[in-house]
């Protein structure tokens, strides 16, 4: 007797479809920022990029006063601007929930189809983003974007303790925002070798090919809660699977360009799968 043959759910087989066509776009704007669409012809979105090659912003974020502030100050200012968006609601709303990559998203790079609450915090675990989710409690979002556990791993977390936040988060999420759409957002690659953080060494200590199982665990979470994953890992990895130095200010953190793919990744997400 034959095996019967397996049937591959018709969500999962969109799921990849819809993944595909993310990173054949977002491809083509990394290859357009190297100059190289000539043999392409022009790359666009469907909320076109602005055409800045090499953006007009300085290559670290603008920190300002603010990058000095301690831990409770920083929940402090986020509480403030949930308040804000909680008692005059903006329309579609999207909420950046994570560490210092979310934090430093340059606002004029953000989509523009959307209202945009950033509640990043430099530094955050996912432990932390759990305990102060109650923060935007009270907002109406739409959409909420997470980002978390790039921390976790420098401060020698385990896997399984990533994984249960994240579930927990997941969870808590659900449950506050019933009708808002959840996006979880992979972790990013670090650059090893040429990274250049002050803390370089606790980057060297994290394999790469531990974050891409945790990705790949962190999507199965995903799956299973019935939440949207985003796979941001491959848009930011070269050919060794560390983080692309143009892309980056020192190996952990993001530069204009690492923004703007970003950007062009949450516009061309949400416009399909949204």
């Amino acid at each position: 007797m034959s095996t019967p043959a397996k049937i591959f759910p018709t969500w999962a087989f969109f799921s990849v479809v819809i993944n595909g066509i993310l990173m054949l776009a977002i491809a083509l704007l990394i290859l357009r920022q190297q100059g190289l669409t000539a043999f392409f012809g022009s790359a666009h979105t469907a909320t076109p990029v602005k055409d800045n090659t090499q953006p007009q912003v300085t290559p670290t974020p603008k920190l300002g006063p603010h990058h000095k502030f301690t831990y409770p100050q920083w929940v402090d200012v986020l509480k403030k601007e949930a308040k804000v968006a909680a008692e005059k609601p903006p329309q579609n709303l999207s909420i950046l929930a994570g560490d210092s990559l979310s934090l430093w998203f340059p606002a004029e790079l953000l989509p523009e189809d959307r209202n945009w609450l950033n509640q990043g915090i430099s530094g955050e675990t996912s432990e932390g983003l759990l305990k102060r989710l109650d923060i935007f409690n009270r907002t109406q979002p739409h959409t909420i974007f997470v980002m978390i556990g790039i921390n976790d791993l420098i401060r020698g977390a385990s896997d399984e303790t990533i994984l249960e936040n994240q579930r927990q988060i997941i969870t808590s999420l659900q449950r506050v925002h019933p009708k808002a759409q959840i996006v979880v957002q992979s972790i990013l690659p670090h650059g090893g070798e040429e990274a250049t953080w002050e803390r370089r060494e606790k980057l060297l200590a994290i394999p790469n090919s531990r974050i891409r199982s945790l990705n790949q665990q962190l999507q199965n979470i995903a799956t299973k809660a019935n939440v949207k994953y985003l796979n941001l890992h491959p848009l930011f990895s070269n050919n060794l699977g560390y983080l692309r130095p143009e892309f980056s200010t020192d190996g952990l953190h993001l530069s204009p360009q690492g923004y703007l793919v970003w950007r062009s990744a949450l516009q061309i997400y949400t416009q399909i799968e949204l």
